[in-house]
């Protein structure tokens, strides 16, 4: 059995994190001892592993949620699993195009500035003026 520290160190998840996930159902909240301390066994490592791993690729919490579902019930069919794989890839995709309109434009603005002075800068102008970009882009939350 591990406290929640151990688990943490095992899995490379925050204290806290591992209380969130807990809160929100995503853990199972843990055998406690007679003090209180909370105690997790290797189903738990292997579950926070899997979140850990979901989140790392991107998935949301609600996405994790569905797949643990499926995880917890290995008859269910896996064309279900497949499914909310796909959509993530769709989005990790839609998310590459809107870096790549952004390299782009990043690579324009850089290379038309002549390092004069900031009156004259070229990055500071498309900065200012939208209109000066040559593709589409919106903020993709960095």
């Amino acid at each position: 059995m591990l406290t929640i520290g151990g688990l943490g160190q095992r899995t490379g998840t925050r204290v806290q994190t591992i209380r969130y996930y807990e809160e929100i159902g995503l853990l199972p909240k843990p055998d406690r001892t007679e003090g209180g301390q909370r105690r997790y066994a290797e189903e738990d490592v292997d579950r926070l592993s899997f979140i850990r791993h979901a989140r790392q690729l991107g998935f949301t919490l609600e996405a994790i949620r569905e797949l643990l579902g499926l995880a917890d019930d290995p008859s269910r069919p896996c064309g279900e699993a497949d499914a909310i794989a796909r959509r993530q890839l769709r989005h990790v995709e839609q998310r590459i195009a809107r870096l790549e309109a952004l390299r782009t434009e990043l690579r324009r603005m850089v290379a038309e500035c002549s390092g004069g002075r900031a009156a004259d800068c070229r990055v500071l102008d498309v900065l200012r003026d939208h209109s000066e970009c040559l593709t589409e882009h919106e903020d993709i939350g960095a």
